[in-house]
This record gives structure tokens, sequence and C-alpha cells, in this order.
């Protein structure tokens, strides 16, 4: 999926748009993306100017946003303006390796299962092959009143 696809399948648009291409999706099953690293990144300004590091929270949001667009292709669905869904847990989350400037950002999600409106992943991050981050993410899908 190039940039064009991703914007159709997520709300996020920049600077909180953290997904720049899909490599690889199997509905119902996983998806490969992944985030290009720059130093012209808005948060590299306050987070360790002199030794940037991308911010921890951040990596799990790009892990949540490569979940959401397989979520989204699996319900066969696009994000719209009836419904939003929110981040409902974030288990075993473990950062073993610091993501700077430069690096491309792999993200692997997988489902672990999905009742009702609730979905639960394993999500791993990736930068050279080594993990950077790896945690257990929860999403629950919201309808907005109207």
């Amino acid at each position: 999926m190039d940039i064009q696809a991703i914007l159709a399948h997520l709300p996020h648009r920049y600077p909180f748009l953290l997904v720049d291409r899909v490599i690889e999706c199997e509905l119902g099953k996983s998806i490969h993306a992944y985030k290009n690293v720059t130093v012209n990144e808005q948060f590299f300004t306050g987070h360790f100017p002199h030794h940037p590091v991308m911010p921890g929270v951040l990596i799990m949001e790009a892990l949540a946003q490569a979940a959401g667009i397989l979520s989204f292709k699996t319900m066969n669905t696009k994000p719209d303006a009836n419904s939003v869904f929110y981040f409902a847990g974030i288990d075993n989350a473990r950062f073993k390796k610091p993501v700077m400037p430069g690096d491309q950002l792999h993200l692997h999600v997988e489902i672990l299962r999905q009742i009702r409106s609730m979905w639960k992943y394993k999500a791993v991050a990736r930068v050279d092959g080594e993990v950077a981050a790896e945690a257990e993410l929860m999403c629950a899908q919201h309808i907005l009143a109207g």
C-alpha cells in the first residue's frame, strides 16, 4: 500500500501519521509496514536534542496505526466520522533498542483475537532486523453519538 491507500485507511494526518508504507497485509492475520524516521520529525527538537531518540510512546502509536490499517482492511471498511478506535491497553511493553533519525522502523502486527468491537494484537517494531520494541496492544471501537 502506498501513502494514498494508507491515508484512506487511517484517520491520522501529519504530524501524527506514523506509517509510510505497507509491505504486506494478510487480512484477518497480520501486517508488515514501516516508518522512515527522519531528523526532521517534530518530536526530535525536544526529545534529547543532543542525542535524538524516538519516544517509546510514538513507537507504540506507530504499531497501533499499523494495527488500525490491518483491522480496517480486515473489516473491509474505512474510518468515518461515526466511530473512532481507542487504545484500550498496552501489555508487556518492552523497549530494547533506541530508534534514531535515519532508521527505518519496521512494524509487524498480528491479530491475536477480535471479539465484537475489541481487538488484541501482538506487535513488534524492528530496526535492521533487531527488536526495538514489542507489546500486546488492545483497541476498542467507539461509536460516536450523533
